[in-house]
């Protein structure tokens, strides 16, 4: 963001509590551009045989991740791990279980990670052109974004 959207002067470094923020330079308008992080929620979708891993169309040919999806205005964080399921691979959910919340700095997003366990035929939307279901016992996380939560759901499979 370049110009102040209230006034449409440009932007620049102010201080806001000790913190340096884009904002407007007019103390008259107070706009300050907070940049705060996109809620998406991401789901580890577990199917008879494993774990279902999804190629997005447009992810390198290699790559392929747990599914995710933005969280809609006023939509329940759980309510859209279960939409999302269901639009992006056409299963319905049975269970779902809140993993935990991760910070993903290089896509200025927080994610909110689920466990789900689906049933029915996988049928891929448009995002995605490709899947494999990977047995819990070779599935491995990363280490950011949606494969912290992989990490730390495997954790707990494993006290179990």
């Amino acid at each position: 963001m370049n110009y102040c959207p209230q006034c449409a002067k440009q932007l620049g470094e102010v201080l806001i509590d000790g913190e340096i923020r884009q904002g407007c330079p007019d103390h008259n308008c107070g706009f300050v551009f907070w940049n705060n992080p996109i809620p998406v929620v991401a789901m580890i979708v577990e199917v008879d045989g494993g774990v279902v891993m999804a190629h997005n169309v447009a992810w390198p040919k290699t790559f392929y991740s747990i599914i995710t999806g933005f969280l809609e205005s006023s939509e329940d964080p759980e309510k859209c791990a279960q939409r999302e399921t269901q639009e992006e691979l056409g299963l319905h959910t049975t269970e779902s279980t809140l993993v935990g919340v991760y910070p993903f700095e290089r896509q200025n997003q927080v994610i909110i990670a689920y466990h789900i366990k689906a049933v029915g035929k996988i049928t891929l939307n448009h995002e995605l052109d490709d899947y494999k279901i990977v047995p819990v016992s070779e599935l491995k996380g990363w280490n950011m974004g949606t494969g912290l939560a992989i990490n730390d759901w495997l954790a707990k499979q494993n006290q179990n």
